[in-house]
């Protein structure tokens, strides 16, 4: 392919692409077929004579669309939004163009200052402690990881190295592998389940704290804490949720936070769909105790309209990270790295290559603003509450968890049973896709707002189609 026949095809890509996200809707969102549909519709080996484009675009709408979630329907409300905007597309086109491998400040210097400027600019915009900030002079800033759990992991394994080390200072005949065995992490009941994972990963215990309403409450903290210090155990790190899962329940940092402190307890806060929303004052206030963290990350690529994957992640002070994870060789040396000028992000994350995901972020934090971006998000908290009004007006149903942003957790007031089969009546019939949780002992189905072009129609329309399967459901039962 040429460059001739790239121009083509890449008009001819771009009408695909909006014709097939302007379109959406029309798709069935769920793909009705069987595990191991696709492998026997190619071919066992990959060609060896070129093959035309025309000829695999065929194969996309013949092969690819049938076995699709189309996560940006407005028919989607299972798990949480996945961020998708042309603006988004546009920049990942020109990252890919530019195909630069950004692991040090030489090897691409416009991909590392980019991306610290934007963290500034989104830290700013969510009004965080200048400490987080590389801009403010501090010893504080922000960095692009791939996902959450990369997020949780890093800074998981910065607090063990960091405890280790303070842990020999005080008694350097302790090897590594004694203190590690003592270490103990703890999150809530209700977090994700990529925190017991970086804890497996970094061969340390973790203890999941019983929650109060489905959050964490600083009394049952500090009981925990005071517990295992007694069993001589040495508690290290503490990852809040703001916006969990299952309920989008928050985490009262501000009374956490200084008990961290005071525990000498590393204190993460994940705040993966929610952080989106605290760019509007009116959610801001959900995020105070942060200035007691020790990090704090949130995925952009959830709700603030940035294409998978873009994680933003901020630390209080950078050596944590860099004290941890530097591996120094000669090839990726440069004049500049000693100067205090640059960041090397190598340093800050698990692999040592990384894409120009700031360009992601600076086309769209442009093109939008911050305001357009607050539009999106009360839009969709909006369309939420509107969803909240129509479950509350019926009788049969109940509402299971605060509505504060764009989650609805729901559920028939009948049997675990009967709402399993009615999210089984639902999925099957692959007109809107749903997935559940579990709130205490209750199997609840969730609702959440995530595609960018979803409507008031759109919920209305769903709703009307989940009353008329749990009629269907009840007309069953009675017979």
């Amino acid at each position: 392919m040429d460059a001739a026949e790239y121009c083509r095809r890449g008009r001819e890509m771009i009408d695909y692409i909006a014709n097939y996200l302007e379109n959406i809707e029309q798709r069935v969102v769920y793909p009705d077929l069987e595990p191991g549909y696709l492998r026997p519709l190619i071919p066992s080996e990959a060609p060896l004579e070129p093959e035309t484009y025309d000829d695999i675009m065929k194969d996309v709408e013949k092969i690819i669309m049938p076995g699709v979630t189309h996560w940006q329907s407005p028919y989607f409300y299972a798990y949480f939004p996945a961020a998708c905007s042309y603006p988004a597309m546009l920049a990942d086109m020109l990252c890919g163009a530019i195909a630069c491998i950004g692991f040090t400040w030489a090897a691409s210097p416009a991909c590392t200052e980019l991306e610290t400027v934007m963290l500034d600019w989104l830290g700013k915009m969510l009004n965080l402690p200048e400490c987080f900030l590389t801009g403010s002079g501090s010893q504080g800033g922000g960095v692009i990881q791939g996902s959450a759990s990369e997020a949780t992991l890093m800074t998981l394994l910065a607090a063990r190295s960091k405890t280790i080390k303070h842990a020999k200072t005080s008694n350097p005949e302790q090897t590594d592998g004694e203190i590690l065995s003592k270490l103990v992490s703890y999150t809530s009941e209700q977090a994700h389940s990529s925190v017991e994972r970086a804890a497996l990963l970094g061969g340390v215990k973790i203890r999941k704290v019983p929650t109060d309403n489905c959050a964490v409450r600083k009394d049952m903290l500090k009981k925990m804490l005071v517990e295992d210090k007694a069993a001589g155990l040495i508690p290290f790190y503490f990852c809040a949720t703001l916006g969990t899962t299952p309920s989008c329940a928050f985490d009262p940092i501000y009374e956490l936070g200084p008990l961290c402190n005071e525990e000498n307890v590393w204190m993460h806060i994940d705040a993966a769909y929610a952080g989106s929303a605290f760019i509007c004052p009116e959610f801001r206030p959900l995020l105070n105790g942060v200035e007691f963290a020790d990090s704090f990350n949130f995925n952009p690529h959830k709700w603030l309209l940035i294409n998978f994957d873009c994680s933003t992640m901020w630390v209080k002070n950078q050596a944590d990270l860099t004290g941890t994870f530097n591996v120094d060789p000669l090839y990726l040396k440069h004049e500049n790295q000693e100067s205090g000028l640059v960041t090397d992000y190598r340093h800050w994350q698990i692999p040592l290559g990384r894409r120009f995901r700031s360009l992601k972020m600076w086309f769209v934090l442009r093109i939008y603003g911050v305001k357009g971006l607050q539009a999106h998000i009360r839009k969709q908290v909006d369309l939420a509450k509107e969803f909240e009004s129509l479950v509350r007006a019926d009788k049969r149903f109940e509402i299971c968890a605060e509505v504060i942003m764009g989650l609805v957790c729901f559920r028939l007031k009948h049997s675990n049973e009967l709402n399993q089969k009615l999210l089984k009546k639902i999925t099957e019939s692959r007109v809107i896709h749903l997935v559940p949780c579990q709130l205490a002992d209750k199997f609840v189905l969730r609702f959440a707002i995530c595609a960018r072009t979803t409507e008031s129609r759109h919920i209305q329309l769903a709703w009307r189609h989940i009353t008329q399967l749990t009629f269907e459901l009840l007309q069953e039962t009675i017979q």
